[in-house]
């Protein structure tokens, strides 16, 4: 495969043999740039003013209503202090709000009363923005940061109003406080919330532990090949292109949540791309660097190691993204290196990106991309933070009262150790993909995006194509995922799994939890879809792994030694690059 050879070679930039990275490599800074900042809101006055405006184009009759409303059940509500039990409570929190759920929000009614009073002032801030008369795209955003500020002045998250943390300093003698302290000083120093016992991992240890070895590497990624546990293996491959932002591991986790595991004991060699966080030296990088250094090396080193002409594909989150790229650039160039595509919660049609958007679009309109576009790195601690803010009543607050209010050590959860362990990405990379992508929507226009000299045409991509979605999932609605098959040849399998963003794809099935839905009618909408879809108990994994074999290839000898005599072992998997911590 002589094609193969000359672009891999030409893609590879550092030595096989090569120098040890520093564990820790140095950072640059993205000059004027505080990304967290910047897409929170920089200017708070700026935001309660942009609030206030929204009010003011409320229905006066409504919006009178709902103050009237709120001052009546205030009422009724100090009244009820007086005789508590009598009446049926003017307003409960939802069922799963764990920020209440302990029996000291009941049992003391003071603390009663300023959890009620909380809610009922929390439901008349939003219901007076949702009456305003503005525009939609305003009024969502309007509604989003309210919903921040409200979940921020939870009395749950003050430990004077808080029973639970006065009950727990009491009967500890202060001493839950003083540990707070110290969690909260030993997190400062971080820079993050600690939301694991991250002395209970290491990676390589217990976590992606798959045995295995890298059997390639440039500046941008490691490749790793994992070692067959069955006598037989299908001949054709399976290349794994995972996110850009978090590091691989969420793939290989402990070895009972291991996806990767969980093929390779199927008996497919599997192959996965190991993204490097970006250092200084790769703050030029772009989006075809990604895709070309990324996705078509990973792709020709596996074909060239297992003498396969083709390999089945499969994206994980921005990688799905990057694999759908390359899979239609290199059609327009003729070329159909890959015999099945998975897409794993990616997102190809942007166009209702959920709350992400919200997000985004603020920073892409007060940030100018150009100041990305020139170089520099956005932290991965950064992002983390802002995809940790969509559901800050879980991710942030929970943890601030128990590390901090409370003095308790996170528990030992492999998934939040995987979500804390972030990656750098080069500002100009990070810039095409909000502008072309998020903001333009590029993907799905046929010929709009031009990546690594091709034009780009989805429906390029004549193969075998397996989507999965998650039913909860906050960055990549269900809904979102399914717009994408309209742009797809129809040789299409949608699946909806139960779960979120990360519990959806991530569902071993060691464990049978949650469902699955499968068999929809694709020609209509999302909801029509799974108005029609049936559902089964327990992972998906099995029904993609059945579906996997049918463009597998035939059974052969499971190979006795891992890379090729061209391609020698480098290091034990995981490598080097997924140990680099920023």
């Amino acid at each position: 495969m002589p094609s193969v050879n000359k672009r891999t070679e030409s893609a590879e930039q550092t030595p096989q043999a090569a120098a040890p990275t520093p564990e820790k490599p140095p950072t640059a800074e993205l000059q004027g740039t505080n990304l967290y900042s910047d897409l929170m809101g920089s200017d708070p006055t700026a935001d309660a003013l942009l609030f206030m405006q929204t009010c003011a184009k409320a229905d006066a009759t409504q919006l009178a209503k709902i103050h009237g409303d709120l001052l009546a059940k205030h009422w009724k509500l100090l009244t009820d202090l007086w005789t508590p039990g009598l009446n049926a409570p003017v307003i409960q929190s939802e069922n799963g709000d764990r920020r209440f759920s302990g029996s000291e929000w009941q049992d003391y009614p003071l603390f009663d009363y300023l959890k009620r009073a909380y809610l009922l002032t929390s439901q008349s801030l939003l219901d007076s923005v949702l009456s305003s008369k503005v525009d939609e795209e305003t009024k969502r955003q309007v509604e989003f940061f309210t919903r921040h500020y409200i979940d921020a002045m939870s009395p749950a998250n003050f430990a004077f109003s808080n029973p639970e943390v006065l009950k727990l300093a009491l009967e500890t003698k202060g001493q839950s406080l003083v540990q707070g302290f110290i969690n909260l000083y030993e997190d400062w120093a971080k820079g993050y919330i600690s939301l694991s016992d991250e002395a209970s991992f290491e990676v390589g240890r217990n976590l992606a532990n798959t045995p295995g070895a890298v059997v390639y590497e440039n500046e941008l990624i490691q490749l790793i090949q994992y070692s067959p546990t069955t006598d037989n293996v299908y001949a054709i491959p399976l290349v794994i292109i995972p996110s850009v932002v978090n590091k691989f591991y969420i793939l290989d986790l402990s070895p009972e949540g291991s996806f990767v595991r969980y093929y390779v004991s199927r008996g497919y060699t599997v192959f996965i791309v190991s993204w490097r966080s970006t250092i200084p030296a790769l703050q030029n990088l772009t989006w075809d660097d990604y895709v070309e250094k990324g996705v078509i090396t990973a792709i020709d080193v596996a074909r060239e190691i297992t003498g396969q002409q083709k390999v089945n594909t499969v994206g994980y989150c921005v990688g799905g993204t990057l694999l759908a790229c390359a899979l239609s650039a290199l059609a327009s160039k003729g070329e159909s290196p890959a015999s099945s595509m998975t897409q794993l919660i990616a997102m190809l049609d942007y166009s209702d990106p959920g709350e992400i958007g919200v997000y985004l679009g603020r920073f892409i309109s007060e940030l100018r991309l150009k100041t990305l576009a020139h170089g520099g790195i956005v932290s991965g601690k950064e992002l983390s933070r802002v995809f940790a803010s969509l559901r800050a009543n879980d991710l942030i607050w929970s943890f601030v009262i128990s590390n901090y209010l409370k003095g308790k050590t996170p528990n030992a959860f492999d998934l939040f150790y995987w979500n804390s362990d972030d990656s750098n990405l080069p500002g100009p990379m990070f810039a095409s993909y909000l502008r072309d992508f998020y903001s333009d929507n590029k993907l799905i226009q046929p010929h709009a995006l031009t990546v690594c000299g091709e034009a780009i045409d989805l429906n390029n991509i004549q193969l075998p194509i397996y989507i999965f979605n998650a039913s909860e999932d906050h960055l990549v609605p269900w809904k979102s995922g399914y717009e994408g098959i309209k742009h797809l040849s129809e040789n299409v399998q949608f699946v909806l799994g139960a779960g979120g963003h990360i519990t959806g794809p991530i569902n071993p099935v060691s464990k049978n939890k949650r469902s699955y839905w499968i068999d929809g009618n694709l020609e209509g909408s999302a909801d029509d879809w799974f108005a029609s879809a049936r559902s089964l108990q327990g992972s998906w994994w099995p029904h993609h792994a059945m579906w996997l074999e049918k463009y597998s290839g035939k059974q052969i000898k499971a190979p006795n030694k891992l890379g090729s005599d061209k391609r020698p072992v480098i290091e034990p998997a995981p490598g080097r690059y997924a140990k680099e911590k920023i």
